[in-house]
């Protein structure tokens, strides 16, 4: 073949990466974000509360008999060793001397407060601490490091949570970052848009426990996989037929 010839191929499957083709589309759709809602600044009200297969440590100073994952003891509360009570069916956690304790829906305030009563039956003024360990909010999508992250506190914003996830990635569509939360059992969203709000408001949109955090991709991600899969090629192809064509002259 003729060195025009193997030119014209070459941008023949140029033009043909430039058609439309199908694609994965992405995870959640655009939508506006609501003007009057919490999602838009700082809910200083907001506390977390215990939810069902939550997993709770309980620590009595002085007293690592009657605690588990005791953050006072020699041994600290840890998921993964399994030093904590998992919030049954029922929504209880069965603790040491105790017994059942009825914790779902109760904020860390609440139920530490209901301890350190019942713990005084036997104990002088309580210190009881209690702490749920998996605190989590997932990051999906365009970052550099998606997972599932666990956070101590209630606060949280969106920024501080895409730091954990060490920051967009290079394709980001940080037009369209999605936020799903689960609002009286049922999944709820918003779509924010970092690239056109008040650099105030970035750092003001509150994430809670077990929210999800999907940043998309941008449309060009799929033409830059296509083109450098394919103009490399290409570049061989012409390479390889001018020198060819040079040696036979």
């Amino acid at each position: 073949m003729t060195l025009k010839g193997l030119i014209a191929i070459a941008a023949a499957m140029v033009w043909a990466m430039t058609l439309p083709s199908c694609t994965t589309p992405n995870m959640m759709k655009s939508s506006a974000i609501p003007k009057d809602t919490a999602w838009q600044h700082r809910d200083v009200t907001y506390e977390y509360h215990i939810r069902k297969d939550d997993k709770i440590s309980v620590s009595l100073w002085n007293h690592d008999d009657m605690s588990v994952g005791s953050v006072y003891g020699i041994y600290n509360s840890n998921e993964v060793y399994g030093k904590w009570l998992l919030v049954d069916a029922n929504g209880n956690i069965t603790i040491p001397q105790l017994g059942s304790v009825h914790v779902q829906d109760s904020t860390v305030i609440q139920v530490r407060e209901l301890l350190r009563t019942l713990y005084g039956r036997w104990v002088k003024d309580p210190i009881v601490e209690v702490k749920v360990l998996n605190k989590e909010i997932n990051v999906m999508g365009e970052v550099k490091t998606p997972g599932k992250y666990v956070v101590e506190k209630d606060y949280n914003t969106l920024m501080d949570v895409i730091s954990k996830a060490g920051d967009f990635d290079f394709y980001a569509d940080k037009k369209k970052v999605t936020v799903i939360r689960n609002v009286n059992y049922a999944p709820t969203k918003v779509v924010i848009n970092l690239k056109n709000v008040d650099p105030a408001f970035c750092k003001n949109v509150q994430v809670y426990p077990g929210d999800m955090v999907y940043v998309p991709s941008r449309k060009g991600k799929m033409w830059d996989k296509r083109s450098g899969s394919i103009i490399v090629p290409i570049a061989t192809i012409i390479s390889s037929a001018v020198l060819i064509n040079s040696l036979t002259k």
